[in-house]
């Protein structure tokens, strides 16, 4: 019997994305499925990492602008598409809507896969006039809810659900490891945030912790555009109080898995402003600093909460209340035993329910159904 070809499509990540590369393609080439991977021209591709994956690469140039990657690079990917005549498209990005119908006239099944709540994510962008942002998040959700009527969907997110009911949660939890349990909590005062540094993810908030709190350390481990790493610099009041891993540039999953593997760390960081963006999240980062063996401080949004008292598993505080980010940190430092105990219990529940292999098994399933 033939294997079922695969083919996943993004023209914005980069092609070792964590849930594209790691978690969704390296489990259906495991299960027995061929899959491709269409992605940019990128600094960080390595072919041996496909070979190992036995996952197989098709690269498209790399397009200069937004609207001609949309244009181009869209149709450059339809055409590579089209040409491994796949049993399934399983597209990544809202752009690649624009080809869904044509790949889906191949006779292939096209599954798109959710990784964002795009109508808030494009009431965020400040490069676009705010009169504007409104118009253009209405008419982006219209179109979408249009579009996937006639596509199966995959979202990352719970709360995706409240819109597209009839769409499959496959979500960003951690993939386990053969390693022991081993807690990376330890009592200091080395703080760790970890992904994309932006100032709607508290890059601000995290930055300024050490100008208030004495012989504090917040580590950024992920791409901070340099403008952005030295408004921080300022605002932290000494430069030794931040550290930066992924200036102007993106970090490997395997550089953050060091980093958690190799350090020991007195908590994860999340203390964002709020945003319609992302309040409702359980974010990436919840889980894999959970995973680490670490507490965590998140902002004290209404689902945050809920999610830090059910796994007691961390501290929830006001965001913009120096002084409940202080108390936080200090009750951490101070209370080594029940910080350790926070550790575990969100290891726990990753070890338990919150990780891959549990969401691997239902996007098999899934696959199968189709």
């Amino acid at each position: 019997m033939m294997r079922k070809r695969i083919v996943h499509i993004t023209t914005v990540h980069p092609p070792f994305d964590t849930r594209i590369f790691y978690k969704e393609c390296m489990s259906l080439a495991d299960a027995g499925y061929e899959v491709y991977l269409i992605h940019t021209e990128s600094t960080d591709f390595d072919e041996n990492k496909f070979k190992e994956s036995n996952i197989k690469p098709v690269l498209l140039k790399r397009q200069n602008g937004r609207i001609i990657r949309i244009l181009k690079g869209t149709k450059e990917a339809l055409y590579e598409a089209l040409k491994l005549k796949a049993d399934i498209y399983h597209i990544h990005d809202p752009e690649l809507l624009l080809i869904s119908s044509k790949l889906k006239k191949s006779g292939a099944k096209v599954v798109y896969d959710m990784h964002e709540d795009y109508h808030t994510s494009i009431m965020q962008k400040e490069y676009i006039p705010k009169i504007l942002r409104t118009i253009l998040a209405n008419l982006f959700t219209l179109y979408e809810k249009r579009k996937v009527k006639k596509l199966e969907i995959v979202l990352a997110e719970k709360y995706y659900a409240d819109k597209y009911s009839q769409g499959l949660k496959v979500l960003n939890y951690p993939i386990l490891q053969s390693r022991k349990n081993r807690i990376a909590y330890m009592n200091n005062n080395k703080l760790l945030y970890t992904g994309n540094v932006t100032e709607d993810r508290g890059a601000m908030i995290h930055a300024e912790i050490p100008s208030y709190i004495k012989d504090v350390e917040v580590n950024f481990i992920g791409k901070c555009n340099r403008e952005l790493a030295d408004k921080m610099y300022k605002i932290s009041g000494k430069e030794t109080g931040i550290r930066f891993k992924g200036i102007d540039e993106f970090v490997p999953r395997e550089e953050i898995d060091k980093e958690y593997n190799e350090n020991k760390w007195l908590a994860g960081l999340a203390i964002f402003p709020p945003t319609d963006h992302y309040m409702k999240k359980e974010l990436t980062k919840f889980f894999e600093y959970m995973y680490a063996g670490l507490p965590i401080i998140v902002s004290d949004f209404p689902e945050w909460r809920k999610f830090i008292y059910k796994y007691k598993c961390g501290i929830a505080v006001k965001h913009n209340d120096k002084q409940s980010i202080k108390q936080a940190i200090d009750y951490l430092q101070t209370n080594p035993k029940i910080a350790k105990e926070m550790a575990q219990n969100g290891q726990r529940a990753v070890q338990e329910e919150l990780n891959w292999d549990k969401e691997a098994e239902k996007l098999i399933d899934f696959y199968e159904a189709i």
